[in-house]
């Protein structure tokens, strides 16, 4: 708990300062909440709207999580099969490698003319938007992977499959899980521009409602629930981290004692 809090209040505090400004300097200048509301009214009026913002919240929720679910399944396949053939890394990785010079402004709305305003189109920019750190992290893994283990399994009789298993896969791991924190942390963004791109509901689509409305607090506010939902992502992952490498937890206590 100690270790968390000491990492967690560096951050706190610079955040409370940042509000703290904010809150003066529009309360001080007297500034029209349509173009910059305090951070006070942007809470007040989140709370008051708590539950249109929930019910806005759900669909970018979904539309997170099984894109990010299909992300996570194309990069192990694709990353698996750059680590076993060394023909398809040379065709193959190039073109990923090209794909995230294609900017998803131009892709989503053409994603929304295919496959039109439901569920589809948005996993899909979620997908195209974190694949890439996911899969080339894991190829990254797989490569460094200790040859001297490789070695040792292969003597012992253990076949391609075994020793990917046993050895290839648990050295991937800290690759795999930084890839997936740099991820996260755009999957919750990929889905609201896919809103904003088209949508019937969602936060993207909630947030340019409010625009049009001059609601600038309800913008903000669900801004704030759009980081609040990365962030949460984002630390999950540490949770997920420590129940599949208990082991790593472990060298990082002794590394640092």
């Amino acid at each position: 708990m100690r270790p968390l809090l000491r990492s967690l209040w560096p951050p706190l505090l610079v955040l409370t300062v940042l509000l703290g400004g904010w809150q003066l300097y529009v309360t001080a200048a007297g500034v029209d909440p349509t173009t910059l509301p305090s951070p006070a009214r942007v809470v007040e009026q989140g709370w008051l709207n708590r539950q249109d913002l929930w019910d806005q919240t759900l669909p970018t929720l979904q539309e997170t999580l099984l894109g990010f679910a299909l992300s996570f399944a194309a990069a192990w396949l694709v990353a698996v099969l750059l680590d076993f053939s060394s023909a398809a890394r040379r065709g193959l990785y190039p073109l990923l490698v090209a794909s995230q010079t294609i900017p998803i402004v131009a892709v989503a709305p053409l994603l929304i003319i295919w496959f039109g305003f439901g569920l589809l189109p948005k996993m899909l920019v979620v997908t195209l938007t974190t694949f890439f750190p996911l899969a080339a992290n894991l190829a990254a893994g797989f490569a460094a992977t200790d040859r001297e283990a490789m070695r040792l399994l292969r003597s012992l009789g253990a076949g391609r499959w075994r020793t990917f298993r046993l050895v290839r896969v648990p050295s991937a791991m800290p690759y795999f899980f930084a890839g997936l924190r740099v991820s996260i942390t755009y999957a919750v963004v990929g889905a609201v521009f896919a809103e904003y791109a088209g949508a019937e509901a969602g936060l993207g689509i909630y947030m340019q409602a409010q625009k049009s409305a001059f609601r600038t607090d309800l913008v903000f506010a669900a801004v704030a629930v759009t980081a609040a939902l990365s962030i949460a992502l984002f630390g999950a992952t540490y949770l997920l981290e420590r129940l599949v490498l208990p082991w790593e937890r472990a060298l990082k206590e002794d590394t640092s004692s």
